[in-house]
């Protein structure tokens, strides 16, 4: 039913992400952040500075584009006992969704995604002012 094309999903998820998935049990659920496919005309970088205006409806061309794609990657969500962490996806195209292992295949596997992105904490360093991205290692 879901394609297992792993040329696609390689592309979509991180070396590092692909390997820890690999650890998991295919039921166990991981937040993600799903960067979904916007048709191209919100796909293109802006060359000049915007109006105030125009910045607003670039970014809900951008919300309305991506919530199109995300109604295509909806049964995948549901299918993989997913849920959306947010109401919509926001003014990039994305949108959190806690979602099964298996089911970050699934969604890579999509032509309605662009990328799935692991949702990481951030902490700090032993007291120092830099921050660093906390993660498994495999």
């Amino acid at each position: 039913m879901y394609s297992n094309n792993t040329t696609l999903k390689k592309n979509k998820i991180s070396s590092e992400f692909a390997c820890r998935l690999g650890h998991l049990a295919p039921q166990q659920k991981v937040s993600v952040i799903v960067f979904l496919k916007l048709d191209d005309r919100c796909d293109n970088p802006v060359n000049s500075r915007l109006t105030r205006a125009e910045r607003r409806a670039t970014i809900e061309g951008i919300r309305n584009s991506a919530a199109q794609a995300l109604s295509y990657i909806k049964k995948i969500i549901q299918d993989f006992g997913g849920k959306e962490l947010a109401e919509r996806p926001d003014a990039l195209g994305s949108i959190p969704i806690e979602i099964s292992a298996a089911g970050v295949k699934a969604l890579a596997a999509s032509d309605a995604v662009k990328a799935v992105l692991e949702e990481q904490e951030i902490v700090p360093a032993n007291g120092v002012n830099r921050v660093y991205i906390h993660s498994h290692e495999c």
